[in-house]
């Protein structure tokens, strides 16, 4: 029997189409069950008239629904409610989908500062006014999709590795549940660790870790006890895929940036890195930058403009007694 597919991106890169791409073989296979019946990447689909006026969806319905990108504008919030209602069941696909990713660091942001940054302050143009045709209005900030519709399974990633792209279609085309990576970055992680109180300071990652690149990674001393910003103990596996291959940050001797998201689903980077740090006896103070532990995370309220509070707790403090 085959399945139906629809598949979307929102306020996204494209980078979780291409690792679709990447499946390879694998994807030829499943497309002799899948049959993709909707997917902006290959077929133009546009829903505003060039000066702005609605077109309206013709969205076809499906049995799975692929979303990568969160929700930023309402147009975005549209496409994900249709597709909510056409597909019976919807996958986050990236980082960007499940937690905001990359895009969600402008909640630290006013739309009005944004504005004003862009269009009237940039030394680089001629101040304007606000666009008020053609581009879709925004909402206040950037959503991951669990905060605006029913998600049945979370897929991150920066992008998703093929390898669970493919276990996540495989399942569902089998009628499974998907069954994706549960463990941190840190453990999966074969640098050679020596314990707590290796150094009390972080500092940026400028220079490499004392280690030649020739040497094998387990000769390699933990990157966090180097001293580096590492969010391997906060941060989801999964980018090295299925092959028991090393993280890939990690490969490059680089310290990973967290872009698979907290290692459970409504987990905070921040906040548990900050115990992580804390327990090992490094002073937090230190940190240069600690906004920077949510720069793959900030959607569900997690990072938000200071004295900003979600529109969630300013109706949670102002509802009456009876009905909290």
């Amino acid at each position: 029997m085959r399945l139906t597919v629809a598949a979307e991106w929102l306020n996204s890169c494209a980078g979780c189409e291409m690792s679709l791409l990447n499946m390879g073989e694998d994807f030829i296979a499943c497309l002799r069950i899948l049959s993709f019946v909707h997917m902006p990447m290959l077929i133009d689909h546009k829903y505003f008239e060039p000066m702005g006026e609605k077109i309206g969806f013709e969205f076809p319905e499906a049995d799975l629904g692929i979303i990568s990108g969160g929700i930023r504008n309402e147009e975005h919030l549209a496409i994900a409610e249709e597709m909510r209602r056409k597909c019976r069941v919807i996958v986050a696909m990236g980082t960007c989908a499940t937690h905001g990713g990359i895009p969600a660091l402008i909640n630290m942001f006013s739309n009005d500062e944004l504005f004003r940054r862009y269009y009237r302050t940039t030394v680089a143009t001629d101040a304007a006014d606000t666009p008020a045709v053609v581009v879709p209005p925004l909402l206040d900030r950037t959503y991951a999709l669990d905060e605006k519709i029913r998600v049945d399974v979370h897929l991150p990633g920066c992008p998703p590795h093929p390898d669970h792209i493919s276990a996540v279609l495989t399942a569902l085309m089998n009628g499974e549940q998907p069954r994706l990576p549960t463990k941190s970055v840190c453990d999966t992680c074969p640098a050679r660790r020596e314990g707590k109180g290796a150094v009390q300071k972080m500092r940026r990652y400028t220079r490499n870790p004392r280690h030649q690149a020739d040497k094998p990674l387990t000769e390699m001393k933990c990157l966090l006890e180097n001293g580096l910003l590492c969010m391997g103990p906060v941060t989801r596996a999964g980018c090295a895929g299925e092959k028991g291959e090393a993280p890939q940050c990690i490969r490059a001797r680089v310290p990973c940036r967290g872009c698979y998201g907290p290692v459970q689903k409504n987990g905070n980077q921040l906040l548990d890195m900050l115990n992580a740090l804390a327990s090992n006896g490094i002073d937090i103070r230190s940190l240069p930058d600690r906004q920077a532990f949510l720069r793959f995370s900030g959607a569900h309220g997690r990072l938000n403009r200071p004295g900003w509070k979600t529109r969630d707790r300013q109706q949670e403090e102002t509802a009456a007694p009876e009905s909290r």
